[in-house]
């Protein structure tokens, strides 16, 4: 077997047998397959092995991308690619090869372990499910892919330059979604309730709820913000986020979501805390904007809640309503692990029937906390909320500890504070649209998860700073 290889790899007559026996088998594969696009990418395959073995961190990076911002939904042509799945073998392969040859070193923190502790209950709570099927199938295909890549990228990106990629890269990817979403409102494409812009409804998209599509775009502006107000980042860098942020902020427009604009607002908060120094001007700088963005919006013009509708409360507020108190009833009739993941749609009926508010047809909760609520009891709630608290006070723990050893004079990388800033707008915008967007078992949480603890593992074990601990009495760095 030795001679075998060292004749295949070190000779001439060898490798030129190993050429033409690749480009026979890509030949003969062309010849069943008949999809170039399909065979560039096999033939790309080995380059991208290599390279994620060398640096496995853009594999786990661009299997983000198309799992959470479906951009093989977005731009179609790249269905047939089935990136997702590719991207996920490699990067679990790779990631293991890294860990198995300690080339990564693991490390671990608190809010890992309520991820870790939340993770086993849902895992635990699928086979006590009232519908096993929905939530294994739901488990399988998203929530642990979820729970693996959370130690991915909180082990591979706690670089500068890896927060610097992280961030422009899910500002571009966004960029590229808001693309499509603002096309077709432009063309009146998709559109739900008349004026309310989707992507790929046709197909089933994630993206073809106008809720989930402002949800997706909600979390790549909390990093166009963040590299737009912070110094050092460069050029580039503040190009992207400016641009970047004005197409996502035009397409969560076009969405007219509620959640949404709430996030925007929220996001906006907290950065205008740390640029404008007068509160009374940043309060009513807050008021003016929150009025132009609903009229902008256009949310009156909605045909589930606006102007025309009668009364206080509109059908989409009364509908969230019902199904708030549908997930409680489902709590209360299922204390330690609720109904089960991703299944609160399939038992609507029952319980808003059983309450007299059936409308005909199942509905999402519409709410984070609610859904958890339903779907994992109230110990599941628990769990859910000790991580969520957790990961907030890390956030702006980690982005205090900078601000301070900045003002020490310890040098801080900006791509670093810009990171810490994103985290920290970006947890404050999930629990504002979190209350009436559905996002307790998708991506976006989890993965500001894996970057707090990154950027916490950087400010900690390279920039030597307790975050407990004073500026002035921290280690400096040169």
């Amino acid at each position: 077997m030795q001679r075998l290889r060292d004749f295949l790899l070190h000779s001439q007559a060898g490798q030129l047998l190993l050429a033409l026996l690749a480009t026979g088998a890509v030949a003969g594969l062309w010849v069943v397959v008949q999809n170039p696009i399909i065979i560039a990418a096999l033939c790309l395959a080995p380059v991208v092995v290599w390279a994620g073995l060398n640096n496995p961190f853009p594999l786990c990076l661009g299997f983000i991308l198309f799992s959470f911002f479906r951009l093989h939904e977005a731009y179609p042509f790249l269905e047939p690619l089935k990136l997702p799945l590719l991207l996920a073998l490699g990067t679990i392969g790779v990631l293991a090869a890294h860990v198995l040859t300690k080339r990564i070193q693991p490390w671990w923190r608190p809010e890992l372990t309520w991820l870790t502790l939340f993770f086993a209950h849902t895992t635990v709570a699928m086979f006590f499910s009232a519908g096993r099927p929905v939530a294994l199938a739901y488990w399988t295909d998203t929530f642990v892919k979820i729970y693996i890549m959370v130690f991915a990228i909180a082990w591979l990106s706690a670089t500068p330059k890896r927060f610097n990629l992280a961030g422009a890269s899910f500002i571009l990817a966004g960029a590229a979604v808001s693309v499509i979403a603002i096309s077709n409102s432009l063309q009146g494409i998709g559109l739900v309730e008349g004026t309310r812009v989707t992507i790929g409804r046709a197909v089933g998209s994630v993206l073809g709820d106008p809720n989930d599509l402002s949800l997706v775009l909600l979390f790549p502006m909390a990093f166009s913000v963040a590299l737009v107000v912070t110094r050092g980042v460069g050029g580039l860098n503040r190009s992207i986020g400016l641009l970047g942020g004005g197409l996502i902020f035009w397409a969560i427009l076009c969405t007219q979501s509620r959640g949404g604009l709430l996030g925007i607002m929220a996001i906006m908060a907290v950065i205008g805390l740390r640029v404008v120094k007068s509160k009374a001007l940043l309060i009513g700088i807050g008021a003016v904007g929150a009025l132009g963005l609903f009229a902008a919006a256009g949310i009156s013009s909605r045909s589930s809640g606006g102007a025309g509708e009668s009364g206080l409360v509109d059908e989409s507020a009364a509908g969230r309503f019902n199904a708030w108190e549908c997930a409680f009833w489902m709590a209360w009739d299922h204390p330690l692990f609720g109904v089960g993941i991703d299944n609160f749609r399939y038992n609507y009926y029952t319980y808003s029937t059983m309450l007299g508010t059936f409308e005909g047809l199942a509905k999402a909760v519409h709410s984070t906390w609610f859904a958890v609520l339903s779907e994992g009891g109230f110990l599941g709630f628990f769990l859910f909320m000790a991580m969520t608290v957790k990961t907030v006070r890390l956030g702006f723990r980690v982005l205090g500890r900078l601000d301070r050893a900045r003002a020490d004079g310890v040098v801080v990388p900006p791509a670093a504070l810009a990171m810490a800033q994103a985290v920290a707008a970006g947890m404050v915008g999930f629990i504002a649209s979190g209350s009436f967007l559905t996002q307790a078992f998708t991506w976006p949480l989890y993965i500001l998860l894996a970057l707090a603890v990154a950027v916490a593992h950087y400010t900690t074990a390279t920039l030597g700073l307790a975050l407990d601990q004073p500026a002035r009495t921290a280690a400096r760095t040169p």
